[in-house]
């Protein structure tokens, strides 16, 4: 009998254990010792935008907050917001973020961004993983869904977003220059930024105009400001 209770009892205190360990890796901004043993960096802890700036500013600016532990620009501040940019650059990269926007939000992340003066936004030289929210009237529009590799390709496989209110998971993957977009488990877009594919694409653009755009395969990664309010957590990387 007492082996019988002492059996149960451990039973008991492993389940107890491996709750606490799921519960801790489900912890938002935060990364699990199976993460850090891979090599991925937070690049937000839920408290400070340390690792942030304003695209080419040098000052924090006041529609970036934290909010309920998340990076939220804020649609009611009625200042020159800017776009969000890291203050590293990466090349060769797994980048996971969660996301997710007030009702008809439209929003973006811009990889192989370059910083200079002379280039006054970050959609000049980065190309944009689309975020929207289904209720926007782009939804309609197959390379302007979430997950699309903005304006140039539709989604590869078809992906709704989470309701109104649920964070998404979102992931970016970049290698030597190939990169894949995935949204909610789904990959909705690859592209070689080496390629002839992608140079003729960007030459029947509009983005034809910006002799920065799409022509790097390494650079900051940036958080679009845009209305309606979004916000973003969960923002981890890892070199490849």
């Amino acid at each position: 009998m007492k082996t019988i209770k002492n059996l149960l009892f451990s039973c008991i205190s492993m389940s107890v254990m491996l709750i606490s360990c799921n519960q801790k890796t489900a912890e938002p901004n935060t990364l699990s010792d199976k993460e850090q043993a891979e090599g991925w960096v937070l690049l937000f802890d839920g408290k400070s935008l340390d690792r942030w700036h304003v695209y080419n500013q040098t000052e924090n600016n006041p529609a970036w907050v934290i909010k309920d532990g998340a990076i939220y620009c804020d649609p009611n501040n009625q200042s020159n917001k800017g776009d969000l940019v890291s203050n590293e650059s990466y090349q060769n990269y797994e980048f996971q973020f969660d996301w997710k926007l007030e009702k008809e939000g439209n929003s973006g992340i811009f990889i192989n961004v370059q910083e200079k003066p002379e280039i006054d936004a970050t959609w000049q030289s980065g190309p944009e993983y689309q975020l929207l929210e289904d209720s926007h009237a782009d939804f309609a529009i197959p390379q302007k869904k979430a997950g699309c590799l903005y304006t140039f390709l539709p989604q590869q496989n078809f992906v709704n977003t989470k309701s109104k209110g649920e964070w998404n998971r979102s992931k970016i993957i970049q290698k030597d220059g190939k990169v894949t977009f995935m949204l909610n488990d789904k990959i909705t877009a690859e592209m070689d930024f080496n390629s002839d594919k992608w140079k003729n694409m960007v030459q029947q653009s509009h983005f034809k105009d910006f002799p920065e755009f799409g022509k790097n395969t390494s650079g900051k990664i940036a958080l679009q400001d845009w209305s309606r309010g979004v916000s973003f957590r969960n923002l981890k990387i890892k070199t490849l």
